[in-house]
């Protein structure tokens, strides 16, 4: 009798079960638009479509006359007021040595004479600290262009494939411009369309069957999210599938087809 219920639930909880099937193309979860921050025309391209980046490599470097200018001057305004500062330095060496000179010459007396080199050395002094806040100033805008300049040499934000490039050498690019795309092939996952009819039969965290026909490759993922936007058109909601990428070959645009398992409630 209990192996009669027992076949009896499981044909009832077999009868509310069913499956579905949709197709999706496999996505990148990190893809970089790359452009420059300023403006410049193209000096250098190190990579082409197809070729794979690490972090930091440098993809590109721009040539710009604004900046070398700016550079000169600055590098200018520093060796200035280098020189200023040495010339205060060696002046207060000059006035020190004086002051000993008429010590040691026994006319520590003529206060008058002190006088003046005191009133002097205050002078000097005076000076060569506004020299060296000059220099200081000078310093930070050096530090300023040297970090602006480092814009011109555009770098990879992380490790990926080059999938689109738009720039030439010799081109005139300017900010906001998209010079590269930049796809990361370890992050992956699919983009799937389902149908408003079914879509009480899926929910974060729920395991799919994912099949990649062109790879003949099989796994398991996991539903990511339900994008609560539909499609007015075609009455379709998006779902992102999250997968462990098992297989080198995988890559974003291609086919996949999720069979996605449910249950009536």
């Amino acid at each position: 009798m209990r192996i009669l219920l027992l076949l009896v639930l499981l044909v009832s909880g077999a009868l509310h079960a069913g499956s579905f099937r949709v197709t999706g193309t496999v996505v990148s979860d990190n893809q970089k638009m790359i452009g420059a921050r300023y403006m410049g025309y193209v000096k250098r391209i190190y990579f082409e479509i197809g070729d794979k980046v690490r972090r930091e490599d440098t993809i590109f470097e721009l040539e710009s006359a604004e900046f070398d200018i700016l550079k000169n001057q600055a590098d200018l305004a520093l060796e200035q007021a280098e020189i200023i500062v040495d010339m205060y330095r060696t002046r207060m060496d000059s006035i020190n040595r004086e002051k000993r000179r008429l010590k040691i010459a026994g006319k520590k007396n003529k206060t008058l004479e002190f006088e003046d080199l005191d009133m002097l050395a205050d002078n000097v002094s005076a000076g060569l600290a506004a020299a060296q806040a000059l220099v200081q100033s000078a310093t930070e805008k050096v530090k300023q262009v040297a970090t602006i300049s480092d814009y011109l040499e555009v770098k990879a934000p992380n490790d990926g494939i080059i999938v689109q490039k738009q720039i030439r050498v010799g081109d005139l690019i300017v900010p906001g411009m998209l010079a590269f795309v930049l796809v990361d092939l370890d992050h992956l996952e699919i983009e799937a369309q389902v149908a408003e009819s079914d879509l009480l039969k899926v929910r974060p965290r729920q395991m799919v069957d994912i099949e990649i026909p062109s790879l003949k490759h099989k796994m398991r993922g996991t539903i990511k999210s339900v994008v609560p936007s539909a499609n007015p058109m075609a009455h379709t909601f998006a779902i992102r599938i999250k997968f462990k990428k098992d297989h080198e070959m995988i890559f974003p645009g291609m086919f996949a087809k999720i069979d996605i398992q449910y249950r009536d409630e």
